[in-house]
């Protein structure tokens, strides 16, 4: 019985630990750009896109296409960065254990 009070102490433990990193998330913020910096997207730990900046010099009535694959590009940048580092915070939690099902939602 000492055994199961103490695992249940440790997911306690757990679980305010990763309340802890959902409230830090939105203060999370992650660079991502395309273009060699020409679109540059920030995105937040809870995955959402907080600022984007354009260099006027690309932007052409003629080539909107381009502009729109540099967005997309940009932001999936800033969100697998923002992945990452929210990664890192939950394996700081975990001690590195990879636990199947346990993600932070976002």
């Amino acid at each position: 019985m000492k055994n199961m009070n103490q695992i249940l102490k440790q997911a306690q433990q757990m679980q305010q630990k990763m309340q802890e990193v959902q409230q830090k998330s939105e203060s999370i913020a992650q660079e991502g750009s395309a273009g060699g910096g020409m679109v540059t997207s920030t995105v937040n730990g809870k995955g959402q896109l907080i600022s984007i900046k354009i260099d006027p010099s690309i932007v052409s009535k003629d080539d909107v296409e381009m502009l729109e694959d540099l967005i997309i590009a940009s932001f999936n940048d800033a969100k697998n960065k923002v992945d990452e580092r929210m990664n890192q915070e939950m394996s700081s939690i975990t001690g590195g254990l990879n636990i199947p099902g346990l993600k932070l939602p976002f």
